[in-house]
C-alpha cells in the first residue's frame, strides 16, 4: 500500500520496512511467498537512495508489535510454552 500510495501517502521507506518485515516472517520452505516478498522489496530498493534504504532497515529492526495488536487490547497475553 505504501509502495503504490493506496489509501496512504506513497512512502518507499515505509514500504521497504513492511516488506522487509514480511520477508523475515516466512520460512525458507514457503519459497513462493518468500520470493514474492523479496522481489517487491528489491523493486522498492531500486527506487530508493542508500540513505533511505538504511532508514527503512533501521525502522524494521526497531519495529515491535504493540500489545494491543497482539492481544486485542483487553485479553491477557498467552503464557509461552516451555
Amino acid at each position: 500500500m505504501y509502495y503504490n500510495g493506496q489509501g496512504v501517502p506513497q512512502d518507499y521507506i515505509l514500504a521497504h520496512m513492511w516488506l522487509n518485515l514480511a520477508a523475515a516472517q516466512y520460512p525458507a520452505s514457503a519459497k513462493k511467498t518468500l520470493n514474492d516478498a523479496v522481489h517487491y522489496k528489491d523493486t522498492v530498493d531500486s527506487l530508493m537512495t542508500p540513505a533511505q534504504i538504511a532508514e527503512a532497515e533501521r525502522l524494521a529492526r526497531e519495529w515491535t508489535p504493540k500489545k494491543e495488536r497482539i492481544t486485542g487490547g483487553n485479553v491477557p497475553p498467552r503464557t509461552p510454552r516451555p
